[in-house]
């Protein structure tokens, strides 16, 4: 694999149709047995290009991961959801593509993440991970992060469990800057 550069920016318009690609291609590979397959192309195929330059429109907080020109992996973040949870912060989604996963991208996606939130004074956040998704789960342990609940989602005809961990936030930077790269 030639990498060449190796950045993580804020997602630009022009980043909807990979970001899309990245989606598709790691939500196959993280949920294909887990979640029903007719539901999980369902729901792939909602997060299409005009998604993702709707999301981006919206100012939607989104990196992505870039190996050389091209996009390999993103990360959502903003306000928590989980209002029960005593977190402010919270990571929705961290997706890498298959073949670069296992190199450290997630971990730098997530790093970015962890210190965007605490620029936007979010010195708390949580990550929640369906149980089943083994991979995440194990990430999101060796990151440090600690089961703090758990609930159930319904998707299509399944009543799947999910766990939420709980994380600090990074120190926000000096002069409060809100780059992410």
């Amino acid at each position: 694999m030639k990498t060449g550069s190796i950045g993580i920016r804020r997602a630009r318009l022009v980043d909807a149709a990979a970001i899309a690609e990245v989606h598709d291609d790691a939500w196959r590979y993280a949920y294909r047995g887990v979640l029903p397959g007719a539901e999980l192309e369902r729901m792939i195929a909602r997060r299409g290009p005009a998604w993702w330059e709707r999301a981006i429109q919206r100012r939607v907080s989104i990196l992505v991961l870039e190996v050389g020109d091209e996009v390999r992996g993103y990360v959502t973040f903003g306000a928590s959801r989980a209002r029960s949870l005593p977190y402010k912060g919270e990571v929705y989604e961290l997706y890498i593509q298959p073949e670069y996963s296992g190199l450290g991208f997630g971990r730098r996606l997530f790093d970015a993440a962890r210190t965007a939130l605490a620029n936007e004074g979010r010195r708390s956040f949580v990550v929640w991970a369906l149980s089943d998704n083994e991979a995440a789960c194990n990430f999101y342990n060796r990151l440090g992060g600690r089961a703090v609940a758990t609930a159930e989602e319904t998707i299509g005809t399944a009543n799947l469990p999910k766990i939420a961990f709980g994380f600090a936030a990074r120190h926000a930077r000096q002069g409060g800057s809100r780059s992410a790269s």
